[in-house]
């Protein structure tokens, strides 16, 4: 697949505005999912790294950047969305080399996603503002939003460079200094990405990149006292674990966390409209995506309908090679994560789910993390697979009786982050998206995403949001000042 392809160069620290190699000399293999070949090696960013990275952040809390008009700002964060743009190419192959999305999904669509977020952030740098308060006419009393200082950024596998310009753009707009902390097995554009930011004009400590071990570099920043701010997307479990880490230092804390979301389909819907965003709801990005409608749930009546257009659908959907454009189902982001899937799919069926379509790994040129586009029907809703994110293209089909019902199983989970209705009665879309426990509804939609709404959840999902105006409450913090005029 990919051996006839330019080599990647070595990936290597972004500190102070210096690309560098690790203090220890560690580095990392990266290696494509796809055709389990080595892309390159990486620098490995250990304690010290982290330290020197957190000390020139919170220096340049206090050199240009903090002395850099906010249309300035703007400025660069706009010229780092075209220079995104720009590196197009470079940045969707490297993705799909170190994730195994497909790179159809990598080059027309993340590519976008991420410019757009720069550029949308970018109109904020010049818009934030305080307030005056007239609380005593002998007095002037006001309020300043001011940036809460060290942003550390822990971002997951699924989405890399997403992730990057979710925690970044924001974080630069409010005017501070982020240190980012890709993930271990896909840390290729995050370094990219931090490359161009110095090339838009970005200061040097403003944006600095330290790929390594999340139990080392990630446990590094989330300790260091001078961090003011842990923006964290991934595990549950990873986040309960920083936010008891953080309590040591009183950070802020945004987690976006796992999601077990409900795709609801009333029988009142567009059924084949419904089975599209259900098919896409799950198998785009190969279901490991943390809002994913891993469970959909069908209203008895137009149950057996749905599933046989459902099956039909999933089967056309055969992994292939990433590189490909044709391609719509890629490997999953390791050999680890493909086994943890095939287990899962092994549990339901033993828990009585019923297997209607995949459930098995698909090698690619006999090699890949590939799994088929997997359906399993009649779940119930205490099961394993129904309750336990997978992380993979897994879909559980779940039958319910009316909207009590479909409202109760949906919400029994202990997860929130998102939900999505299907069905022609506005009424009834609306009530129901206002029961059900979720940071974003779809409704007679999947899956959308826009750098100007907010995305987040509840329950065991996490609190705080990423993109839209709400998201710049968790970067920013409010002065209140008082002027004696007597």
């Amino acid at each position: 697949m990919s051996g006839t392809l330019a080599p990647v160069k070595p990936g290597r620290l972004i500190i102070n505005g210096e690309s560098v190699d690790a203090a220890s000399g560690a580095t990392f293999e990266t290696r494509n999912p796809a055709t389990d070949e080595l892309i390159t090696t990486v620098a490995e960013a250990g304690i010290e790294d982290v330290d020197r990275a957190v000390r020139a952040a919170h220096a340049a809390l206090e050199g240009p950047w903090a002395k850099m008009k906010p249309i300035d700002r703007a400025r660069a964060l706009w010229k780092l969305g075209d220079l995104v743009l720009q590196n197009a190419d470079e940045l969707a192959r490297l993705e799909t080399l170190d994730n195994g999305k497909p790179i159809f999904e990598s080059r027309l669509v993340d590519i976008d996603t991420v410019a757009r977020c720069f550029h949308y952030f970018s109109g904020w740098a010049t818009k934030l503002t305080g307030d005056t308060n007239s609380v005593n006419p002998g007095w002037f009393t006001y309020t300043l939003r001011e940036p809460v200082g060290v942003v550390g950024a822990i971002i997951p596998w699924n989405f890399p460079m997403i992730m990057v310009a979710w925690k970044a753009a924001p974080a630069l707009a409010c005017g501070n200094t982020i240190v980012m902390k890709p993930a271990e097995l896909t840390p290729l554009t995050a370094i990219r990405i931090g490359e161009l930011a110095l090339e838009a004009g970005i200061p040097a400590g403003v944006f600095n990149v330290l790929p390594g071990k999340g139990r080392i570099a990630g446990e590094a920043l989330v300790k260091h006292p001078l961090v003011s701010k842990i923006s964290f997307t991934g595990s549950t479990e990873v986040g309960q674990h920083l936010m008891r880490t953080a309590a040591d230092t009183l950070k802020k804390l945004t987690l976006e966390l796992g999601g077990k979301s409900p795709n609801i389909v009333f029988a009142d819907a567009d059924l084949d409209a419904a089975v599209k965003g259900a098919t896409t709801g799950i198998f785009y990005g190969k279901g490991e995506v943390c809002g994913a409608g891993s469970r959909v749930l069908v209203e008895k009546g137009v149950y057996d309908d749905f599933l046989a257009k459902l099956v039909e659908r999933a089967k056309k959907l055969v992994p292939a090679d990433p590189l490909d454009p044709k391609t719509r189902l890629g490997s999953l982001v390791s050999r680890q994560q493909m086994e943890r899937v095939l287990g899962y799919v092994e549990t339901g069926v033993k828990e009585g789910a019923r297997l209607v379509a995949g459930g098995q790994a698909q090698p690619v040129n006999g090699k890949g993390a590939f799994v088929q586009a997997t359906v399993l029907a009649d779940v119930d809703n205490k099961m394993k697979v129904a309750q336990e994110e997978i992380f993979g293209p897994v879909l559980s089909v779940i039958p319910f009786d009316g909207v009590d019902d479909a409202i109760a199983k949906a919400n029994d989970v202990f997860y929130g982050l998102a939900a999505g209705v299907w069905t022609r009665d506005l009424k009834k879309a609306h009530t129901v998206t206002r029961r059900l426990a979720a940071g974003t509804v779809w409704v007679n939609m999947y899956g959308f995403y826009d750098p100007g709404m907010p995305f987040g959840g509840v329950k065991g999902s996490g609190f705080g949001k990423d993109l839209g105006e709400a998201c710049l409450h968790e970067y920013t913090q409010v002065k209140s000042v008082w002027l004696n005029l007597e």
